[in-house]
């Protein structure tokens, strides 16, 4: 079976919901019905990931509305930073909980030597991600106890503004050209980013956002879980021109199951088939190389497909590539090597 590192998947936040019961022990035990829980990582090669730190907004987005020919839902309004914090704070308490109450087989790691570590001994292993910075201040006093915690990756945004830049909206068709660049406080997060090591993810972040961080920063450029633009119109996706920035820079994308983001006509529908996975990656090995292309599920963040249905099923994907033509040490290297190499060049 193929080890996967995945890009991302909103676990934390699915625990932090729960309402009734362990979420924690539901988690460990297994049997609910998220994406991930331990015994189906375990059955589907899910060696571990980023686990991402997000915050809901109070608003509900009336999702029904992808399954149409056309939509533009509006941008969320921004959080309110300490209401957000809450939030981190107890996801990330759940995430160390997991660890902690595993006996071992979910470990919380901040290097790739932690992440092989893991790996060999057969647990799960977690980068901690923010999902948009909406909980750090103006000052980063936040982003440094956090990075003390244990963070490694931080998106500036989610699809809402920060103080810090834009995210772009869920509209079908558009570009991800969809308003201003980073702030002068996200300019100093990027820097800061740089200074302590951690991984700036560009999915979320609008496009001149996008070139602005590829202007200040010195780390290989990431977006753990965006698709192909030219294949699927959504500004979520990243045009041909990012893509080539990603390469030049030796970064790398991590391809999102989200079916909305794989599907030419915009529509979140479990009933995709696998084929247009195989169509985003062959598009991305052929812009980016064979080593800046990994996967980034949003499990437990999206409607994916019906073929996998969960990290269970991961082989499935596998064994639809291997018949396409992708060979063995092509497989390893998107399900986990690239990961590996970047986060290297990043985190260690």
């Amino acid at each position: 079976m193929i080890p996967v590192f995945d890009g991302h998947n909103d676990v934390a936040l699915r625990l932090f919901l729960q309402r009734e019961g362990d979420p924690v022990a539901a988690f460990l035990d297994g049997g609910g019905p998220g994406h991930i829980d331990l015994p189906k990582a375990r059955a589907g090669g899910l060696a571990g990931g980023f686990f991402a730190l997000y915050v809901p907004s109070a608003e509900k987005l009336d999702l029904t509305a992808l399954m149409g020919e056309t939509y533009d839902l509006p941008l969320p309004p921004p959080l309110d930073r300490e209401a957000a914090q809450e939030v981190v704070d107890t996801e990330l308490a759940l995430l160390k909980s997991l660890a902690e109450r595993s006996g071992g087989a979910v470990s919380i790691c901040t290097s790739t030597r932690d992440i092989r570590a893991a790996h060999e001994r057969g647990a799960l292993s977690v980068i901690v991600h923010l999902e948009g910075a909406d909980a750090i201040d103006a000052d980063l006093t936040y982003l440094e106890t956090l990075y003390n915690a244990g963070l490694r990756s931080l998106g500036p945004v989610w699809s809402r503004p920060t103080i810090f830049g834009h995210g772009v909206p869920m509209r079908f068709p558009g570009s991800p050209d969809t308003g201003p660049g980073l702030t002068d406080a996200g300019k100093r997060l990027v820097e800061a980013c740089n200074r302590l090591g951690v991984m700036i993810d560009l999915s979320h972040l609008n496009e001149k956002g996008f070139w602005d961080v590829a202007a200040l920063s010195d780390a290989p450029l990431v977006a753990t879980h965006s698709n192909a633009h030219a294949i699927s119109p959504v500004p979520r996706n990243l045009t041909d021109r990012q893509l080539d920035a990603i390469r030049e820079s030796d970064g790398i994308v991590g391809l999102n199951f989200a079916t909305a983001f794989l599907r030419p006509d915009g529509q979140m529908r479990t009933d995709t088939d696998l084929t247009l996975i195989v169509r985003h990656l062959d598009f991305l090995v052929e812009r980016l190389g064979e080593t800046r292309v990994g996967i980034g599920s949003d499990f437990d963040g999206a409607l994916i497909p019906d073929a996998i249905g969960s990290a269970r099923h991961l082989p499935v994907l596998f064994e639809r590539l291997a018949r396409h033509g992708y060979d063995a040490a092509l497989l390893e290297k998107i399900a986990f090597e690239n990961w590996m190499r970047v986060l290297s060049r990043i985190i260690d």
